[in-house]
């Protein structure tokens, strides 16, 4: 066996990299869903003969792939390892050995070489309709939420299970969709495998033992050295979600220590009725996630790196519910984690870690129909429709935070064009929701206005998927808290934050989406800054005179020069203007 160099190694740690990305990117470009190819929704990963994730895309969801990081140790004691043959492909969507809900499949290839099993390449995506009631928090347990798949055999040695793809099809609301979506998935891994092939032959080796033992080395090292530089202590921190019928408290201990974080979530809510409950592998890969964001965020992500952070809660919790607990939206409690871990974190490690943001997406689903026989027969016809959209993003301690961006979970907002492709779906509004972001010395992100309604000829019911209704982002050191969301008819009739609703025909939906929280008193703001925001029309005249005190002259002079056509861009709108930016940046400097 050859013994290759440390430069070598490295060059091969980046092309596991770069060869997992082009896994990730195939998955993109061939599968079917709207959630897949337009919002990223999705996650790929490379694996040892252990089942240890060595290297994971840059495209995908934390949710994901950090649930996925435990997923092959399941396929491996499951399949058994005598039964992993050259040609397999292995898929599940068990919430508890996958990714956290049915709508989640994940597809396990096991790649070999010259004959020799060499590892695992993993991907996961979510699929617009698994059976069931559908993409919604109405399910009363598992079973009513869609088509289980247990861990089985997609392929044996490369033949494809005929009568399991007729058990999806038949089982499944959009089966055209969700069986190609499987397609792209195995398709995914075998680009992966393709590469590693590649690799392998140009560095004359038989397998990955020395690069992933040189990854999970150093990635271990290099995070326990983070670790050891944090003064150790412990710190408490809760968060209220608006929850289904009743709030959700969550809540957390954080401890730092020598070599490990532990994050304990005793003394959080119980499992839930409805569907909202979140499975351990997916709380424990988003606490996972808030803690590399602040203690070491340029380590790669791998088991190596990931394995100082210990995650506990006790069972039968709302975030760690036990089968069979509905758990179609358990991304919305996970969404919240991590700021519920930041809520204590912020004690240990001030000036680190963000505000509050919108958290959870803002999803939700149409399941639209014929209004009548007559419009079906015109042309009328039945589909679902999914969206995933953002609020905005907490501010940072240095920087405001990001408009209509997801965080945690990194999924993009899909395109309207893309949306209304996938069926006779409208939607008639989508900008920024200007004051929705929270004051503060840096401001909160802006959410989103929508307004949504159905083509002529359909009615449609909408699996509302919200939170922050009654609880929105908290501001941080000071700064505001964010705009809650806000969801109605456009008659004015309120609608709930979550579950499935009735939308009478020609009736549009009005969602106002919350903005993220701010950071630091708002008196501290830059004034060159608020009138920026005010010229972009990120904030209203009200809240530039009332929230940081800008002068009816200085407004005036704003909207003076918008009517001259002058972009915000420019910070000149008057002289005083000018001096007063050249005045606080010397003192910033």
């Amino acid at each position: 066996m050859t013994q290759l160099s440390t430069v070598s190694l490295q060059v091969m740690w980046n092309r596991l990299i770069s060869i997992v990305e082009e896994q990730a990117q195939a998955l993109i470009r061939t599968a079917f869903s709207t959630s897949v190819r337009e919002a990223g929704d999705l996650s790929a990963g490379v694996y040892n003969r252990a089942g240890l994730m060595l290297a994971q895309a840059v495209t995908g969801t934390p949710g994901h792939v950090n649930a996925m990081a435990d997923a092959v140790a399941h396929f491996i004691r499951e399949i058994g390892p005598a039964n992993i043959l050259e040609g397999d492909i292995y898929i599940t969507n068990d919430p508890w050995m996958g990714t956290g809900h049915l709508h989640d499949i994940t597809v396990v290839t096991p790649s070999f070489y010259k004959g020799r099993h060499v590892g695992f390449f993993a991907c996961t995506a979510h699929v617009v309709d698994i059976g069931g009631r559908g993409f919604g928090a109405d399910a009363n347990s598992v079973y009513e939420e869609g088509l289980y798949i247990p861990i089985m055999k997609f392929a044996d040695q490369g033949k494809v299970d005929q009568p399991f793809v007729r058990l999806v099809r038949g089982n499944i609301r959009e089966p055209d969709q969700v069986v190609g979506d499987i397609f792209a998935l195995a398709t995914c891994n075998d680009v992966g495998h393709r590469r590693l092939i590649g690799m392998l032959d140009e560095f004359a080796l038989d397998g990955l033992e020395q690069v992933g033992d040189f990854i999970l080395e150093n990635s271990r090292r290099a995070t326990l050295e983070r670790i050891a530089a944090l003064t150790p202590g412990e710190a408490e921190g809760s968060m209220l979600s608006d929850g289904f019928a009743t709030p959700i408290e969550l809540r957390v201990k954080v401890a730092i220590g020598a070599d490990e974080v532990c994050v304990d979530f005793a003394g959080s809510s119980g499992v839930d009725p409805k569907g909202i409950n979140c499975p351990m592998v997916y709380s424990k890969a988003y606490a996972c996630y808030a803690l590399k964001c602040a203690i070491a965020p340029e380590i790669p992500n791998n088991a190596a790196s990931l394995e100082p952070f210990r995650i506990t809660a006790p069972e039968n919790t709302i975030v760690n519910a036990l089968h069979p607990a509905p758990v179609a939206l358990r991304h919305v409690i996970g969404h919240l984690i991590p700021d519920t871990v930041y809520n204590a974190l912020d004690k240990l490690l001030p000036k680190t870690v963000p505000a509050e943001g919108a958290g959870p997406l803002c999803n939700f689903q149409v399941s639209l129909r014929p209004a009548s026989e007559a419009s079906r027969l015109a042309g009328a016809r039945r589909a679902e429709v999914l969206m995933f959209n953002c609020g905005g993003s907490g501010a940072r301690p240095t920087l405001d935070g990001m408009n209509t961006t997801a965080f945690p979970s990194g999924v993009m907002t899909m395109p309207i064009e893309a949306t209304e492709h996938a069926g006779p779906i409208i939607i008639w509004r989508k900008e920024l929701r200007p004051d929705s972001g929270g004051a503060g010395r840096f401001r909160g992100g802006l959410g989103q206005f929508m307004e949504v309604g159905a083509v002529e000829g359909h009615v449609f019911d909408m699996s509302a998927m919200f939170d922050r209704v009654k609880h929105p982002p908290r501001g941080r050191l000071g700064g505001a808290d964010g705009a809650a969301t806000e969801i109605r008819l456009d008659d004015g009739t309120a609608m709930a934050g979550k579950g499935r609703q009735v939308v009478p025909e020609g009736r549009k939906v009005m969602l106002s989406l919350p903005g993220g929280a701010g950071y630091g008193p708002a008196a501290e703001r830059g004034r060159a800054e608020v009138l920026r925001d005010l010229a972009l029309g990120y904030i209203s005249a009200k809240t530039a005179r009332i929230d940081y005190g800008l002068g009816d002259a200085e407004i005036a002079a704003v909207e003076a020069g918008l009517k001259r056509g002058e972009l915000p861009a420019a910070r000149a709108f008057s002289s005083e203007v000018v001096a007063g930016s050249r005045e606080e940046n010397a003192l910033k400097q």
